[in-house]
């Protein structure tokens, strides 16, 4: 898709694609904001997860500070587009009368415009492209068509790229619980075989020596298997308290 001035606005899920992580796709996503408006010298992109907003990335200098200011508020143009799912201008920031003292924090930054735009709005990922200028009026001449399509083509990237992230996240929680098992299983055969007992018995042995020493039970056993994991070990066993 091209612009009005002839910039093309890149397809957002194949620059998901073409990114190795979600930190990079975002931040080139910020980069691809910043460039087409030109007037700005910094965007952040700010997502919600369990109600806590959060700079996952930031082009520019002075949009993690704004955009933090505006965190500790609780208020603010940013916390506005996020929290109602519509675009928040601000044309001059020492005219405007709304967020309490955000505006004139921001002023004495050398900020006096914004825009934000919503980003999956009313989902458990919503948040807000935030595009920051120096002077007042900044985005009056920005192509708004070329920012909404880039900020809706990226509300389902990054939909798509948070299911990604939670999969692969449970991808490895499953891996770590199943190398617990393991070295678990792997601990009560060789008390079963040092001490002839039970699978149930060296579990409770297992288990009092994690309680008594405060140690993770997966930690006791990987130190057990590695002391005495040895089948020709000879020596008596019990795990060490």
């Amino acid at each position: 898709m091209d612009t009005s001035d002839g910039r093309h606005i890149p397809d957002v899920t194949a620059l998901l694609l073409t990114t190795q992580s979600l930190e990079g796709f975002l931040t080139a996503l910020a980069e691809t904001a910043v460039g087409l408006a030109p007037e700005s010298d910094g965007c952040g992109i700010t997502l919600e997860r369990q109600r806590r907003p959060m700079t996952v990335t930031s082009v520019g200098d002075t949009a993690p500070r704004l955009d933090e200011r505006q965190y500790a508020l609780d208020d603010g143009p940013c916390l506005q587009a996020l929290r109602t799912g519509e675009e928040v201008a601000v044309a001059d920031m020492l005219a405007e009368r709304r967020w309490g003292a955000y505006p004139a924090y921001a002023a004495a930054l050398g900020t006096h415009s914004s825009q934000s735009l919503p980003i999956a709005p009313h989902t458990h990922t919503a948040g807000a492209l935030n595009l920051y200028a120096p002077r007042p009026h900044a985005f009056a001449g920005t192509d708004m068509t070329a920012l909404r399509s880039l900020a809706s083509q990226a509300t389902g990237a990054i939909a798509l790229a948070q299911r990604t992230a939670d999969a692969q996240e449970l991808v490895a929680d499953l891996q770590a619980a199943l190398q617990s098992r393991t070295v678990i299983d792997q601990a009560i055969g060789v008390l079963m075989a040092q001490q002839r007992c039970g699978p149930g018995g060296a579990f409770e042995l297992l288990r009092a020596a994690s309680q008594h020493r405060n140690v993770k039970l997966r930690d006791v056993c990987a130190e057990l298997v590695a002391r005495y994991g040895d089948p020709g070990h000879d020596q008596a066993l019990r795990p060490r308290v």
